[in-house]
């Protein structure tokens, strides 16, 4: 029983990627965030499901679906906090310097409480015209207003769970997180069948906004826990200029990356929208749903090559990030090529989750064979923007992102509804060109990354700069 005890205690330790085989560091930490992305996306996914089966419908689903860029834009730059925090506590835990380690984790606490307040007041005054701005069917308006109400005041949740995620994965614990995220969408999936009845769609908000509440305080408690690694005090909570412009460097450029992604998406749900088509509007929520799943690997793989590459960096073991790219890179392309094949041939089940319309559904499983090789392409984008990242170079992932989304997807998108539409072609392969730019844009991403990666400009900071020194005092690398 004390062995068991202490192997289940170990499970959940901080993770030192800084030894052992690289592969193995970070399947360790990649497989088990892969099953808390799952759990994550497990929220929205249990929210459309239950409505879309619901007396609320298609109406409803299609409801769920318009609301997620609104709320994804006024999050995103907030979330980049998250992403800056867990490289910093990667690096200074890697570098065993328990002092700055504990100001990061303090000073992220501060400037997240300040984020909720920021967004809990401008959240709910945009959400109207935010709506009206993206052609939102008078079918699915109020129940949008309703559900993005709820969700901006209670975004505290929402926010203070992925800051402590974001530290717990920086300090190499994964599996804590994953298990909270489990036992909160357990609860999210009872409440939403309690409220979803008497109170449709902004039933549904209530109960994700209750478990995430409920994962942020479970995620607090862990760290409580780990103050033998920082220290958590009035001192540290303080506000420093110089950890928070450090944390916002690396955090915005993710930040202004997720917000130009939203910005983006809103733009082509207004696209959408405009089609008039209720179908298609359900249709294209339903796809990304089921996206969602299939590009877990890829962001699981991707956040753990930011925390293994900043580990080492940290640690000055820049030897290790060579091979740790390729075996990261090896592994999850192999995940990438099992998973598609998957989603494609259960598709048609998937689909059928969220609602009982055939012709919904065989118009969903269209959609998903335009995209689906993009999957294997955004394998190699995420794992080389995670190295990136990871090193300290956060500017190059947030350009691409930038350049294939805003740049390429959306006018491309436009631009092939339009070209159909005027060539005469029928409403089913206008909506096409849709999805036809999103796996142009992927395409393009991969190949832009693989470029910038192989040319190496990420590296010019930190690691050609411990690289000379450690040449200088005649270690050999």
């Amino acid at each position: 029983m004390v062995n068991l005890f202490t192997k289940f205690k170990e499970l959940f330790a901080p993770r030192d990627m800084c030894v052992g085989a690289p592969w193995k560091r970070i399947a360790e930490f990649a497989f088990p965030m892969l099953l808390g992305n799952f759990a994550q996306q497990l929220y929205n996914t249990v929210d459309a499901v239950v409505v879309g089966n619901s007396k609320w419908g298609e109406a409803g689903l299609g409801a769920v679906g318009n609301a997620g860029p609104i709320i994804n834009l006024l999050l995103a730059l907030f979330v980049g906090i998250s992403t800056g925090a867990g490289i910093m506590v990667s690096q200074f835990f890697g570098a065993r310097d328990r002092e700055k380690l504990s100001k990061t984790i303090g000073n992220c606490i501060s400037i997240t409480a300040i984020a909720c307040v920021i967004i809990m007041i401008a959240g709910p005054l945009l959400t109207t015209p935010l709506l009206k701005a993206m052609n939102t069917m008078p079918d699915m308006f109020d129940a949008s207003r309703d559900y993005l109400m709820i969700a901006f005041i209670g975004t505290a949740g929402f926010f203070f769970y992925n800051i402590f995620s974001g530290i717990l994965r920086g300090l190499g614990d994964s599996l804590s997180a994953l298990g909270f995220l489990v036992l909160t969408s357990v609860i999210n999936v009872v409440l939403d069948l309690l409220f979803v009845d008497k109170m449709g769609v902004a039933g549904v908000a209530l109960a994700t906004v209750i478990a995430q509440f409920i994962s942020a305080i479970l995620c607090l408690i862990k760290l409580i826990c780990m103050r033998n690694l920082f220290d958590i005090n009035k001192r540290v909570l303080k506000i420093e200029k110089g950890i928070v412009l450090a944390i916002v460097k690396l955090g915005l450029p993710s930040g202004i990356t997720q917000a130009i992604f939203s910005a983006a998406m809103m733009l082509v749900q207004s696209l959408i929208n405009g089609f008039g088509d209720l179908l298609f509007v359900t249709c294209n929520i339903m796809v990304m749903r089921v996206d969602g799943y299939a590009m877990l690997p890829n962001f699981s793989f991707g956040q753990a090559m930011s925390t293994y590459v900043g580990q080492n960096v940290g640690a000055k073991r820049i030897d290790r990030i060579g091979i740790g790219t390729k075996q990261g890179l090896i592994m999850s392309l192999a995940t990438a090529l099992i998973l598609t094949p998957l989603v494609l041939v259960g598709g048609p089940w998937l689909m059928g989750l969220f609602t009982p319309n055939q012709q919904l559904i065989d118009l969903s499983m269209t959609m998903m064979y335009i995209i689906c090789i993009g999957y294997i392409a955004m394998a190699i984008t995420q794992v080389l923007s995670g190295v990136m990242r990871g090193a300290g170079d956060t500017m190059a992932p947030m350009w691409i992102s930038f350049a294939t989304t805003v740049i390429v997807r959306v006018p491309l998108a436009y631009t092939l509804v339009y070209i159909a539409k005027n060539m005469g072609a029928e409403l089913l392969t206008q909506e096409k060109m849709v999805f036809v730019s999103l796996l142009a844009s992927w395409m393009l991403g991969m190949l832009i990354t693989v470029v910038l990666y192989l040319t190496g400009g990420w590296k010019k900071r930190q690691v050609n700069a411990i690289a000379a020194e450690l040449k200088s005092q005649g270690k050999s690398l």
